[in-house]
């Protein structure tokens, strides 16, 4: 039998050879959106039993543009899962003390325990991004980063750790409409930030710095995956395809379930009397 011919690569309009693909021609609709989400949303809670079966640890890490809609697909994975099993990590800038310690050393106690999942919104790769474009830290130290970290996530692989390490894409036109939306929408104008606006004339850098994180980092061990976010929709839809597709098999047999009646009826709130409910 002819072995599948390997899909063509092409250069993504945002600077890195993936599979070649047909874009969409028009953003996915809410409703249609929608309904491909909520079988996912069922598997996924799948794998977080099975995680929970298993003692297994899952680390899911997101990076991108600014814009690029990493806090939505993170939502989108985490709204129906357990908070107490699935946590969301999204550090701030770190303090003096931090900046004096071993530069992995501050996320790793966000590392989940047994039946736990972390999705990092940004994460130890800050410094291969923002850091280094914005000069936050020295090329020296940049380079370091670069050096050490598929060491660190080999250490979190052999300890038995699930990574996965998400790019997500966005051409620079759309960053420069969604940047004008969260200015617009009072809503979202948090999203925007000082560094944000800094980091806005640097579109270049950044790729340039993504480029050379990928090919430091792109290991065997923790490969990254990237995702194009130009619709985000699609994209949130294609990156939870892709997570439960590289994970091993989730199923776990059901446990029995049984809510026994109640041994009366019914009782009513019975509330003292100088508190009324609004």
């Amino acid at each position: 039998m002819a072995k599948d011919k390997k899909p063509a690569k092409k250069q993504h309009a945002d600077g890195v050879a993936v599979p070649a693909a047909d874009k969409p021609k028009s953003h996915l609709s809410k409703a249609d959106y929608l309904a491909e989400l909520e079988p996912l949303e069922l598997a996924l809670n799948n794998l977080a039993r099975w995680l929970q079966h298993t003692g297994r640890r899952l680390v899911v890490v997101f990076e991108g543009r600014d814009t690029a809609g990493k806090g939505g697909a993170i939502a989108a994975i985490a709204d129906t899962l357990n908070p107490r099993q699935c946590h969301v990590v999204a550090l701030a800038k770190p303090s003096e003390r931090e900046q004096s310690q071993w530069y992995f050393q501050r996320y790793v106690p966000h590392l989940p325990a047994a039946g736990e999942i972390t999705l990092f919104d940004r994460s130890w790769y800050n410094r291969a991004g923002v850091e280094r474009v914005l000069g936050y830290c020295t090329e020296a130290q940049a380079l370091a980063f670069l050096d050490q970290a598929p060491s660190f996530e080999k250490m979190l692989v052999d300890d038995g750790i699930l990574l996965v390490k998400y790019w997500l894409t966005v051409d620079q036109a759309e960053q420069e409409r969604r940047f004008a939306e969260r200015l617009e929408d009072p809503l979202k104008r948090w999203k925007l930030s000082p560094i944000d606006l800094k980091s806005r004339s640097q579109y270049a850098a950044y790729s340039a710095a993504r480029d050379a994180m990928l090919a430091a980092t792109h290991t065997r061990h923790a490969p990254w995956t990237l995702v194009d976010f130009n619709d985000q929709r699609r994209g949130r839809l294609a990156l939870i395809r892709h997570l439960l597709a590289h994970v091993p098999d989730t199923h776990v047999p059901p446990e029995p379930l049984r809510i026994p009646p109640l041994a009366g009826p019914p009782q009513q709130e019975n509330l003292p009397k100088r508190f009324r409910p609004i």
